[in-house]
């Protein structure tokens, strides 16, 4: 199904990066050539509360902010949210739209029948996969876990492809190295971070294609089509 914009809505725990995954993924889509703009919503600031990221992305510029109420994708980057109702919105699929589509971070079944019956009659994709598994294995900490569920994302809604990704990983991560004027002046101690960011910016993108070509290939079986049209294949506002 073609749309012109998608809305996501990315309930999570503290301290999974929830808010850095919201970023990349608009800076990705951005990067492709979509209009895209990315909030967060937090309550308690502390690990293990809930946490909440919003993205929106269309082929047209987008004035909208706060709270996606009636998301396209759920992005549930921990088994809490549904195991012990760790969202702002339950149930955690609450709003979501016909012929959307769920990514949840574990192996295991977690839905009810209750649930899947509901999602069923509205068409919409259930995609489980053990994102945290993919971090600790490719990067070798469950801190990229993030990482791998924007790899998803991207895998099966093909908006933007992995030179994408990586401009949007590297955006968010080497700001801080990047001088203005085009140079850069760096001294022994700055060399020595900076070599150990391009080592987690390395891994971070290894475990985003990892999820991404994993996700690619379940959206082919289950026959899933691009889900916005290419932005030259329309005009842009």
């Amino acid at each position: 199904m073609r749309r012109r914009r998608i809305n996501v809505r990315m309930p999570a725990i503290g301290g999974q990066g929830a808010v850095t995954a919201a970023h990349i993924i608009a800076t990705a889509a951005d990067h492709a050539g979509y209009h895209a703009v990315s909030n967060p919503f937090f309550g308690a600031e502390k690990r293990m509360a809930p946490a909440e990221s919003y993205v929106r992305i269309g082929i047209e510029p987008i004035y909208d902010r706060g709270e996606v109420v009636y998301p396209d994708v759920i992005m549930v980057f921990h088994s809490q949210v549904i195991t012990m109702g760790k969202s702002y919105t339950m149930p955690f699929y609450s709003g979501i739209k016909r012929d959307g589509l769920i990514i949840i971070n574990a192996e295991e079944d977690l839905l009810s029948d209750r649930d899947k019956a509901f999602l069923e009659s509205l068409n919409v994709k259930v995609f489980n996969f053990s994102a945290t598994k993919f971090a600790l294995e490719i990067a070798g900490t469950e801190l990229a876990t993030n990482m791998a569920m924007i790899g998803a994302f991207f895998g099966i809604t093909q908006i933007a492809g992995m030179e994408s990704i990586e401009e949007g990983i590297k955006a968010r991560f080497l700001k801080k190295f990047v001088a203005s004027g085009g140079t850069m002046s760096l001294d022994s101690a700055i060399e020595r971070k900076f070599k150990k960011k391009l080592e987690l910016i390395e891994k971070n993108i290894n475990t985003a294609k990892a999820a991404y070509e994993l996700a690619n290939q379940w959206a082919k079986e289950q026959g899933i089509e691009p889900w916005l049209p290419k932005p030259q294949e329309v005009a842009r506002v």
